[in-house]
């Protein structure tokens, strides 16, 4: 990257809001700080992109590759009934995909969870756990 291109750096509120658990070749990859969901963020590191058409189409390829990996490994772990994947970017511009396992009887079924319940602070072991067994299925080691 030449020297005079913006860095990438986290969005505020989304370093408020999340744990980071590690980086893909294209995306950081981080948990929502609500016990509420099994919901992790998927960010594009690059600086200035809000829509995934702003990715270059390898990169949108990409882009689709660690969904893919990180949603499976998500489905794994958690063995939720459905899966919630999602882009919106209405409250923070930052381009970020929202992986979120769901259960038929969990906070929000069957509606969306934004704004259903206030978020519910995890366990510290629990998440530890959970990020240990996400960092198996993604990264294979």
């Amino acid at each position: 990257m030449p020297s005079d291109a913006p860095a990438w750096s986290l969005h505020s509120q989304l370093k408020k809001d999340t744990i980071d658990i590690g980086d893909l070749p294209l995306c950081r990859v981080l948990v929502i700080k609500d016990a509420h969901y099994p919901w992790l963020l998927l960010v594009p590191r690059r600086p200035d992109a809000v829509e995934i058409i702003d990715l270059g189409e390898i990169e949108q390829a990409q882009l689709m590759t660690e969904i893919n990996r990180v949603a499976r490994a998500l489905k794994e772990v958690t063995k939720c009934d459905k899966l919630n994947i999602a882009a919106l970017g209405n409250l923070v511009p930052q381009l970020h995909v929202h992986i979120i396992a769901r259960r038929s009887g969990d906070a929000a079924w069957p509606r969306p969870v934004w704004g259903v319940m206030p978020p519910l602070a995890h366990d510290a072991e629990e998440v530890q756990n959970f990020i240990s067994a996400l960092r198996r299925k993604i990264w294979l080691g």
